[in-house]
Formats: C-alpha cells, structure tokens, sequence
C-alpha cells in the first residue's frame, strides 16, 4: 500500500520574505533553501516543526489556517480541547469560561484531549513489540523526525495511540451510543501544533481518519477572548455546571503534555528531552548505540512541550505554571462511576488501542537507485574537499555540504559559493568543468 501524501502546513510569504536565512540556518533537516532572494521549503525534508516560523523576524512563516465554517456541516460537534489552551488565559479567565465560550461559539460536544490518558490508564493498555529505550509517539514532529533521520530507531517507537486519539474515538462511541448518526458527528482537534494540523490533514493517515477537522489554537483563543470581551458578565461569573462531557480527569492526565509529563507512568529510569536541536543530538547518540540506561524516552520539539507550541500565544513558562497550578485540584484517581463508564465500551476500545509502525521516509538520500546513490555520494565527497567549509549560507544552503549535496542531484551549481566566485576565474572555471557545469567567460 503507497504511503499518503504528507500535506504540509507550514508556508512562505514571499512578498514578507527577506531572505535573511535564520530560517534556513534554524531548520534541523536541512529543509529549507534560500532561492531569488526567498526562502524555500523542501517537502519531502520539512517535518512541519516550526523552528523556521519561530525565528522568522519578519513574520514571513505561515500555518495552515482552518475556519470554523466547517463546523456547520455537522449536527453534532465535538472539540477536544488540550489543557494548554486554558493556560493561554490568565486567572481571571476560568478553565469553565473557556468551555462555555467554546459551547457559545458552536461546539455542542467537550471533551478535554489528555482524558485519552485515563482510557488508556483503566484499560490497562501495554506497550508490545519495541526495543529499549521506549520512545513516546506523542510529538508528531519528533516521529517524523526519526522517520526521516534516524529509521533505525523506529523499533523503538511506542505504538499505543496517543491520548488525543483515543479521546477522540471515546467520544465518538459514546455519541453513537446517544443516538447522533456518525456521518452527522464532527470531531475537531483544538492544538498549538502545525506538525499535527500536518498529521491530520494528511489523507490516509491514522489521525485523518479519526478527526473532521483541526482548529489552530491561536484562532480559537482569539475568538474566546472576543466571546468573552462582548460577554462581560459571563467573565465575572461562570454560572456553575459541568461543560465537558466528560467531567472529570486525573492530576497525571492533565499534566501529559507537559515536558516530564509522560514519565512517571513509564517506568523508574525515564528522561524528558525538549527543544528540537537538543532532541537530535541526544537522538544522535542513541543511533550510535550509546549506553543511555533508560527505559523511556519522551522527545518535545517544542521547549517545556506544548505548552511552548508555535501556536500558542502566552509565555510557554507561564503556561505551564499555570497547567500545573490547575493539575493539584485534581485527583489522582478517577471516580469509580466513570472507570465504569469507560469499562463499559472495553469491547469496542481494545481492538483500538494499538497503531501501525511508522515507516522510514527517503527523502534525504541522494538518489533512490542504490548504484546512482553511491556515485553521488562520492561526489559530494570530492565537492566538499574544494567548498571553503565555513558554512556561511550565502549560498542559499544551510552548510557546505548541503550545497554539495544539492550539486549533486543538480538542484544547485558550484556558481553559488561566493568564496569561489572570488577566487581566479580560470580556477572557478576549471571546477565548473570538472563537475560537468558550463564554464564563464572572463570579462575584460
């Protein structure tokens, strides 16, 4: 069966593009070029991280933005809401304004994303089948990452459906259960992620297949905060009730997306890794088969986790302050009547709990014939030893031997390098001509 066609929400604005290169400088696949003076996405490299969008200076990096319009081609619409959404808001803004403003605003269905935790908790779910460490599959561009750069360690990747799922198909089983029709029933995912608004969107894939939609949380936090600026009264009292459907969730669940969240339910020797750059360099050491003693391993793209996405809007260490702060309020345990009522759909949950192996991409090798590849390789070898190896960019490639390896799949010419081009003209054009390049004519 083909693989899906990975849809990419990440994009350029070329007419705010300055071609500055921090974004090409920050990227840690090496997926983006600067080209006419504009930045350039590869999409077979990009893992939709973020990283280029977070330190683009001149607000040229967009995401992907869904509208609410497709909530009204569904009766029954459901959000499942992360806790970093409430922490978005300060604390005058309570969890409960958040969930009616959500209701006010067309969902008729909440329910919080980390409750998948509890499910998979009281169904006694078991990872199967991986090797040690155990790596978390929560952070999709973590996954995707290892898929692309480190296909060795995929053995080691959990294959447990990740929190958010399982909500997701939880709800869905107890809305059938009340009767509302599946093909009336949109289930939408609330995330400060563009890797997972990636994931979702990408036909074919295990998430697509369980959600109708994904909302960017940095839309959905602008339209409560107008929700509540017209209904003043509303932010000063609540009005008591339960919002979610599903009402009441544990301290451990609620705290799963932060970093540190998901290691104490994963064994004694566990280790948090957050930040893209320092997840590849730990990942580095652990292909080359370093002793690392551990019996988990959760990787964040994002610093302090979710709580840090590019989507979200407050100050990541505030946000997580205040997720923590929100968790001591809760039990450690769920009540008995709702392990009853999860227990309850056991039958329809289990054959669920489990997803298929990621498989590796090939989107860094050189040439997909395995003879062409070799050839290549070596002469991007060759290439390398002429480069100045000083990793300037001025190129338009993030290092020297990126832009070998671009002149070896003839996506690039030796014309780039400016140290070159300072160089003899009779010496550039001697290495124009080994490589196969036309060859430029001195001026007088």
């Amino acid at each position: 069966m083909a693989e899906p066609l990975f849809h990419h929400t990440l994009a350029v604005r070329q007419e705010r593009c300055k071609g500055c290169t921090h974004c090409m400088k920050r990227c840690p696949t090496g997926a983006i070029r600067i080209e006419g003076g504009h930045a350039r996405i590869d999409g077979e490299r990009c893992i939709d991280c973020g990283q280029c969008m977070s330190v683009c200076p001149h607000n040229a990096m967009v995401v992907e933005q869904s509208t609410f319009d497709q909530l009204l081609t569904y009766t029954w619409r459901v959000a499942v809401v992360p806790a970093v959404l409430f922490a978005q808001f300060d604390d005058q803004v309570t969890e409960r304004q958040v969930c009616r403003a959500l209701m006010e605003c067309g969902f008729t269905h909440l329910y919080l994303s980390e409750t998948g935790v509890d499910i998979l908790q009281v169904l006694g779910a078991k990872n199967k089948d991986h090797e040690t460490p155990l790596i978390s599959d929560f952070c999709p561009a973590a996954v995707r990452l290892i898929q692309l750069r480190y296909p060795v360690l995929l053995q080691n990747l959990s294959l447990l459906r990740t929190p958010a799922q399982m909500t997701a198909i939880m709800a869905r089983v107890e809305l059938e259960a009340e009767g509302c029709l599946p093909e009336e029933t949109g289930i939408f995912y609330i995330t400060p992620c563009a890797a997972k608004i990636a994931q979702i969107k990408t036909v074919g894939s295990t998430d697509h297949a369980i959600f109708q939609g994904v909302l960017n949380l940095d839309s959905v936090y602008n339209m409560i905060q107008s929700f509540l600026a017209k209904n003043k009264k509303l932010q000063e009292q609540d009005g008591g009730g339960a919002w979610f459907h599903f009402p009441v969730f544990t301290k451990t669940a609620v705290q799963w997306s932060l970093v540190k969240g998901e290691c104490p339910m994963k064994g004694e020797r566990s280790l948090a890794v957050d930040e893209m750059h320092n997840v590849i360099e730990f990942l580095e050491e652990l292909e080359n088969e370093e002793e690392v003693n551990l019996d988990f391993l959760e990787l964040d793209a994002c610093a302090q986790g979710c709580a840090g996405g590019i989507l979200t809007v407050r100050n990541r260490f505030l946000a997580t302050e205040r997720v923590r702060h929100w968790s001591n309020s809760l039990p450690e345990q769920l009540p008995e009547e709702l392990r009853i009522r999860i227990l309850s759909y056991k039958d329809i949950l289990l054959p669920q709990l489990y997803t298929e192996r990621a498989k590796p991409k090939s989107a860094l090798k050189l040439d997909k014939d395995m003879g062409k590849a070799l050839h290549k390789l070596e002469k991007v070898r060759e290439i390398v030893k002429v480069l100045p190896g000083i990793d300037c960019g001025l190129c338009g490639a993030p290092t020297c031997k990126a832009l070998a390896e671009d002149i070896a799949k003839s996506n690039a010419s030796m014309r780039q390098c400016v140290v070159l081009k300072l160089k003899n003209p009779k010496e550039l054009n001697s290495l124009l001509r080994i490589w196969g390049e036309r060859t430029q004519t001195p001026k007088n």
